[in-house]
């Protein structure tokens, strides 16, 4: 997520929600794929079930609520989730399935809103300011009438802007309605935890906390010199967001020309092996991408980031766009080998597919590797 990198323009109040606040709603079902297994396949129900691949290379795209109890997440290895929980069902994933109830839920929003902006299948943000009717009252009947219409629970944030509804969509999952009002989204991000904050890692928010920044309001409390000095770009984002400030519009069909994913690791990678496999939940977190959102993309670009911050990319694009996850792997593993021997170890490796075409995927049952 991606807040200005400017504080507001200087006729706007410091404060979100002092100003013509909007009305939005962030939908967010509970567990999707995971939960339409479970209504489909009654002898699901109450068990703990992974839809993904069970193989050794196998991904867990989704997780039910059974299974998290367990720490089995998304993006998981699938022999990391079975270590974790041995009860763990495996279900091969039905995206036409998937994709079809997306769009009854889709056309449930467009009842209440033209200005919907999703986010993958499972997700969107909706501006209702100027719909008859309180967000709430609007985010209420949409939950009703998605339960009423296809049998499963969705969790939706309502708030002055997208960065707080999304927070307060994730507040009481699963099956949750919670409110920020205009006037109390800086109160509701000083006691959250740091980690709760989109954009903080599990890497970040171990240094943070080490920096003595545990909560949102020991965030609020640093400069925006300060935290620009110690997270580069990324300060300017914790500084608003430790204020609860967004001014990001919703965008309607807004088409996502790519997508990456990178991760920072807490000790630093020093051989092949370990890059390849602390590649592996980026390739799993692009193809789900391409999944949800049934585009495919032909230039594949590997990140690498070194102990000492230097950065370098190598990329590579083909005549036909990536048609599998598969083939993902392939290239990234390739790029990878393309960097060896290292000049240094590596803190941070990351993956993005971009040159994307929907009309590449149209027709395809997208699947993982499984």
């Amino acid at each position: 997520m991606t807040l200005p990198s400017s504080p507001p323009a200087p006729h706007r109040p410091a404060v979100e929600g002092a100003f013509a606040p909007r009305k939005i709603i962030h939908v967010d079902m509970d567990a999707f794929y995971a939960s339409v297994e479970q209504r489909d396949d009654p002898a699901l129900r109450g068990r703990p079930v992974a839809v993904g691949g069970s193989r050794q290379r196998g991904v867990v795209a989704a997780a039910s609520y059974e299974a998290r109890r367990f720490g089995v997440r998304s993006a998981m290895s699938s022999m990391a989730a079975l270590r974790r929980c041995p009860e763990l069902v495996f279900v091969r994933p039905r995206f036409e399935a998937y994709k079809a109830i997306s769009q009854q839920i889709r056309s449930i929003f467009a009842d209440h809103t033209a200005l919907i902006e999703p986010l993958s299948l499972d997700e969107a943000y909706l501006d209702v300011t100027a719909a008859a009717g309180s967000a709430t009252g609007i985010a209420a009947a949409i939950r009703a009438r998605i339960l009423a219409d296809t049998g499963l629970t969705a969790s939706a944030g309502v708030s002055y802007n997208k960065f707080l509804a999304k927070l307060a969509s994730d507040h009481r999952k699963p099956d949750g309605l919670t409110v920020i009002a205009p006037g109390r989204g800086e109160a509701f991000v000083e006691g959250l935890d740091i980690a709760r904050f989109h954009g903080v890692g599990p890497v970040t928010a171990a240094r943070m906390k080490d920096l003595g920044i545990a909560t949102g309001a020991d965030l609020r409390a640093r400069s925006s010199e300060e935290l620009d000095a110690l997270f580069g770009k990324a300060g300017r984002y914790y500084y608003w967001a430790a204020r609860g400030v967004d001014h990001r519009p919703v965008r309607p069909d807004r088409v996502r020309r790519s997508s990456g994913s990178e991760h920072t690791f807490a000790e630093d990678l020093t051989t092949e092996t370990e890059l390849i496999a602390g590649l592996a939940p980026a390739v799993a977190a692009v193809w789900r991408h391409c999944e949800a959102s049934g585009t495919l993309g032909r230039t594949v670009t590997l990140k690498v980031k070194y102990a000492d911050f230097r950065q370098i990319t190598r990329s590579r694009t083909g005549a036909e766009p990536v048609a599998s996850r598969d083939a993902l792997d392939a290239i990234g593993r390739d790029l990878v080998r393309g960097v060896m021997p290292l000049r240094a170890g590596v803190r941070l490796i990351g993956l993005a597919l971009s040159g994307f075409s929907a009309e590449a995927a149209t027709d395809r049952q997208l699947a993982l590797a499984l």
